[in-house]
Order: C-alpha cells, then structure tokens, then sequence
C-alpha cells in the first residue's frame, strides 16, 4: 500500500511518517530529502525544481511498491496534480493507497513549530513563516483521512495513522 501523506511545511508530517514508518516497518520517502540532493549534485538550480524531486520519489515508490513493500510518500502535495501522479505510482505498481492530509489548526502553534524546528538535511534551507504563509497549497477534496496535529502529541497523531493504515490493509 501507498500512503500518500501531505500538508503545509510544519504540520509534522516527517516527524510522523518516521514514527509510522517504524511502526509499520513502512519505506519512507521524504521530498525534502530527494530534492536536496538533485540540487547538491548540481542537476537543478534550487529556485527551478519543478516536479523533478516528485517524479523521482514516485518512481521509486512504484519499485519498492511493486516489491511488496509499504511505502509512506512525505511530501507538501500542494496541488491536485501532485497527489494525482501520487496515485499514479500505486496504480502503476498495481497496489493500493491511501491519501492522508496533516494540518495545525492552531496558526500560533504551526508558527511556533516553523520557527523553532530544526533542519535534518544538509544544505537545505528551511522556509520561514511568511514563505509557510504565502505558499499555493489546495486543501484536499478526497483525502480519506485528516488528522490535526494541533489537537495531540506528534505520538497521538502518528497512531491515528498507523491504526487507519491497518484497518485498510485488513479489509483489503
């Protein structure tokens, strides 16, 4: 199964892919992480990405879905078309997903997360609130799950997915 993960910068979406990836014994494939290193070597100028880092991701999703493996994609998802090319891969690889959205509800904790975090991934520059705030993001019309991280701990939150990710592989 594909877990199609999304949400603004700073909902916590790779704090809780990690906790569930671990639980799940899921790969996670985290953007951020993938696109950092297509700009480090040089490939694409940062200011120019585009869909290259999606791309990529979802091609590697499609192999280790193909591979039977579960595969959690982190990623903002802004836009339809990326959650689209998302599905994609699953259908590609001929497994299911699903399509789980993050939000804070609470704009003084989102802010406070964004300006407190800490960067994991060499090079990459993190983006301020304002750039969080100016950001195009579409909420998702079909997610099949919303959880907002402003009402439990990161832990609360990664077992409310862990628990949906379950009950959809049992009635598979």
């Amino acid at each position: 199964m594909l877990i199609i993960l999304g949400g603004l910068p700073g909902v916590g979406k790779t704090s809780i892919a990690r906790l569930a990836a671990r639980e799940l014994g899921a790969i996670h494939l985290r953007i951020d992480t993938i696109e950092q290193a297509i700009i480090d070597c040089g490939v694409v100028p940062s200011d120019d990405m585009g869909p290259v880092g999606y791309v990529v991701a979802n091609r590697i999703a499609t192999d280790n879905l193909r591979l039977g493996h579960l595969v959690i994609g982190d990623s903002v998802n802004p836009i339809e078309l990326s959650r689209a090319a998302w599905r994609d891969s699953a259908k590609l690889a001929g497994k299911p997903f699903v399509q789980i959205e993050l939000v804070c509800s609470d704009r003084d904790k989102h802010r406070h997360r964004i300006e407190t975090r800490k960067c994991d991934i060499e090079n990459l520059k993190m983006p301020d609130w304002q750039k969080v705030c100016d950001r195009e993001y579409h909420p998702w019309q079909d997610a099949d799950l919303v959880i907002d991280t402003a009402l439990q701990s990161l832990d609360a939150s990664s077992e409310i997915l862990v628990g949906f990710v379950r009950e959809r592989i049992a009635s598979i």
